[in-house]
C-alpha cells in the first residue's frame, strides 16, 4: 500500500524542522494495485519456528565478566563445571571471575530442520559483565518450551560493541557489548515433530487480516484448481483441500504459494511515533470540509548579571551584582488553509507544505481534525 514516511522532530521536545519529506512523498500520486504472491503474504499454519533457551558461561574475556561480590551464580557455574572434570575447589575459597561471564543462550529452531544442521545463537549477559568481546561461550544445551534439549551452542562471541572506562570514572559505550552472536553456534540434535501432510486440509494464515484480501485468496486458488478447493474461515485463514501423499502435498503447495492475488486495500490509518516523531499517513486517508488555523507562540527568557565597580578615589567601595532578566515573546503568523471535503493525502501534504508547518504542528493538527470528525482515519500513537 502506498504510505507516505514523514519522519521529523516533534516540538517542544524535539527541534522544529522544514516539512520538506512532505514534497517529496506526495510525488508518488495516487494509489495503485499490485499482485502479491501468495507466499508472500501468508504462511502455512503450523509450520512455525519454536524458541530455544539455555544457560551457560562465556570465559576469555579480558577483565570484563562478573566481579565476584555481584555474580554469586557465576562462581557457582564454575564451580559445577570444574568438579565435571574432577577439580575440586577448597572451601573458603574466593575465586576471581573477572574473565567469566554467565549469560543466556537464545536461537530460534526453524521449521522442517534435522538434526546435524546448524542456526545462529544470540548470547547475552545476566550479570554485570561489561563486556562479552574476545569471549568463548562453553558448551551449552538449548532447551525448548518442553524442557526438552533441541540443539547444543558453543563457539565465539562476536561482539558489535565496545566500552572503554578511564579510572576516574568515565566511560564510552558504543551499542551493547554485553550481547552478541554466535552465527551457526548450535548444532541442531532433535527436530520438532510437524504433522505437515497428516490432514487432507491445510490452512494460510494471512501476516495482515483483511476480510477483502482472505476472499481474493480463496477465490484464486478455486480459479486455478477448481471450485470448492478453499474456502476462507475469517479474515486470517483459508482452508485448502490438499493431497494427503507427501511427495504431491510439496508440489501442490508450491504451486499454490505462486498464485498472484491483489490484496485488500488497507485500512485509513495515521501512525504517530510521538517519540521519534515519525508520522506516516496511509494512502486512503480522506478528510472532510473544514478550516485551519495554526499559529505558534514563542517565549524566551534569558538572564544575565550586571557587575558595578566602585571607583579608585571612592572609600569603602563595594564591587556590586546585580541580575537582569529579559523577556522576548513572538507569536508567529497563524496561517488560515481549508481542506475541502474529500481532500486525498496528495492535497492534505501540499496544504501543509504551503504553510511551512512543521511535523509538530502537522500532529496538531490531525488531533484537532479527528476531534472535529473531520479526519476519516484511524489516528494511532505509538
Amino acid at each position: 500500500m502506498l504510505a507516505t514516511l514523514l519522519t521529523r522532530k516533534l516540538a517542544p521536545r524535539f527541534a522544529a524542522m522544514a516539512v520538506g519529506a512532505f514534497a517529496l512523498a506526495s510525488l508518488a500520486g495516487a494509489p495503485f494495485a499490485r499482485a502479491e504472491r501468495i507466499k508472500d503474504i501468508a504462511t502455512i499454519g503450523g509450520v512455525r519456528s519454536n524458541q530455544l533457551v539455555g544457560y551457560g558461561l562465556v570465559v576469555g574475556l579480558n577483565g570484563t565478566g562478573d566481579q565476584t561480590t555481584m555474580a554469586p551464580f557465576t562462581m557457582q557455574s564454575i564451580q559445577n563445571l570444574l568438579l565435571k572434570f574432577g577439580v575440586t575447589i577448597p572451601p573458603n575459597t574466593n575465586p576471581m571471575v573477572n574473565n567469566v561471564a554467565a549469560v543466556t543462550v537464545t536461537a530460534d529452531l526453524p521449521p522442517f530442520v534435522k538434526p546435524g544442521q546448524t542456526i545462529d545463537v544470540t548470547v547475552g549477559s545476566i550479570g554485570d559483565a561489561q563486556s562479552l568481546r574476545g569471549g568463548v561461550l562453553l558448551m551449552t544445551s538449548l532447551r525448548g518450551a518442553d524442557g526438552q534439549v533441541y540443539a547444543v551452542a558453543q563457539g565465539s562471541v562476536l561482539v558489535s560493541g565496545f566500552g572503554v572506562s578511564g579510572k576516574d570514572g568515565s566511560k564510552i559505550i558504543l551499542n551493547v557489548p554485553s550481547s552478541g552472536r554466535i552465527p551457526n553456534g548450535a548444532t541442531v540434535e532433535r527436530t520438532v515433530p510437524m504433522h505437515f501432510d497428516a490432514d487432507p486440509h491445510l490452512v494460510l494464515n494471512l501476516d495482515t487480516p483483511d476480510f477483502t484480501t482472505a476472499a481474493h485468496v480463496s477465490a484464486a486458488i478455486n480459479k486455478l484448481l477448481g471450485n470448492g478447493t478453499a474456502e476462507a474461515l475469517d479474515a486470517v485463514s483459508i482452508r485448502v483441500t490438499a493431497p494427503t501423499d507427501p511427495n504431491q502435498r510439496i508440489a501442490y503447495v508450491s504451486e499454490i504459494e505462486g498464485i498472484d492475488v491483489d490484496p485488500g486495500v488497507a485500512p485509513a490509518r495515521v501512525i504517530i511515533n510521538s517519540r521519534t516523531g515519525t508520522v506516516v499517513i496511509s494512502s486512503e486517508v480522506r478528510v472532510m470540509a473544514a478550516a485551519v488555523a495554526h499559529g505558534s507562540l514563542s517565549v524566551t527568557i534569558t538572564e544575565r548579571e550586571d557587575v558595578s565597580q566602585p571607583t579608585a578615589l571612592s572609600q569603602g567601595g563595594q564591587t556590586i551584582v546585580t541580575p537582569r532578566s529579559s523577556i522576548d515573546v513572538k507569536q508567529a503568523d497563524a496561517h488560515m488553509f481549508v481542506f475541502r471535503a474529500g481532500v486525498n493525502l496528495d492535497e492534505i501534504v501540499r496544504a501543509v507544505n504551503q504553510v511551512g508547518a512543521a511535523p509538530g504542528d502537522l500532529v496538531a493538527i490531525l488531533e484537532a481534525l479527528q476531534q472535529a470528525g473531520a479526519l476519516h482515519a484511524q489516528l494511532i500513537v505509538i
